[in-house]
């Protein structure tokens, strides 16, 4: 019993480590990507940029939305991990 409990909670670390990793890159890719297309959107019409700007910061939280997601779910899953009820409960 002891040993499922350990191997769950090894586990659930690397499950939360790869959903803190791949939330950190695919934020820091969407970013880069969302900074290079702005600068090239405003540099061929320079008099959209305020409307291409709010735009840019609408998906950009849109963005970082998704990412604090998985903060909280790997957040949940390291502190109050419902697998550890099933076996133990």
């Amino acid at each position: 019993m002891e040993a499922l409990i350990a191997d769950i909670q090894g586990n659930t670390a690397i499950a939360v480590g790869m959903i803190l990793a791949f939330a950190a890159l695919g934020t820091g890719i969407g970013f880069g990507l969302l900074g290079g297309k702005f600068l090239e959107g405003v540099a061929r019409q320079p008099e959209l940029g305020n409307m291409l700007q709010g735009r840019m910061f609408i998906i950009a939280g849109l963005l970082d939305a998704l990412s604090i997601i998985g903060v909280a779910f790997a957040a949940l899953l390291l502190f109050a991990n419902p697998l550890l009820s099933a076996v133990t409960g």
